[in-house]
């Protein structure tokens, strides 16, 4: 049995995040492994956010990401995407992102980074993904510069083994 593995990082911009996600679905991982989750900057409607997203999607891979967007309380509104869009992960998104992302197997110490991260604006991509894609998946997110790169000592750049 292949192992399934969370790969989480952190992007400065929601396009970047997104661009990120299209990326990995068109490489081939499922849609609903990829989870993002945003808030557009400069104060747009995140309900017109979501519809674009998913259409650059679908332009670019014949997928949908299913995509939703939700006002959290303590949170606002965000745009979410794959398995942050599940119904217990959503559930833990109302308890807020620290919640959602330690529920869904990212390490507490790492959680709280990327969930301080999204509070500051910027956005996260995590995908799941067993061993044979691991590689592939960590190549596509550090290729678009996450704020990992560099910035942590600890090496592991929120990847688990869950």
């Amino acid at each position: 049995m292949l192992q399934v593995q969370t790969i989480t990082r952190t992007y400065e911009t929601f396009e970047d995040a997104r661009n990120v996600a299209v990326r990995l679905a068109e490489a081939g991982i499922q849609p609903e492994r990829i989870g993002l989750l945003g808030q557009q900057a400069g104060g747009d409607d995140n309900t017109a956010t979501a519809a674009g997203v998913g259409g650059a999607a679908g332009a670019a891979t014949g997928l949908a990401l299913g995509l939703g967007a939700l006002t959290l309380p303590g949170v606002g509104p965000i745009v979410a995407t794959g398995w942050f869009l599940s119904g217990a992960v959503t559930g833990a998104l109302a308890g807020g992102v620290l919640g959602a992302l330690v529920d869904a197997g990212v390490p507490a110490n790492d959680a709280e980074r990327h969930a301080g991260e999204h509070a500051a604006g910027r956005s996260v991509v995590s995908v799941r993904v067993e061993e044979p894609d691991a590689a592939l998946a960590t190549r596509i997110m550090d290729a678009a510069m996450p704020l990992e790169v560099g910035k942590f000592s600890n090496g592991d750049l929120g990847k688990v083994v869950s």
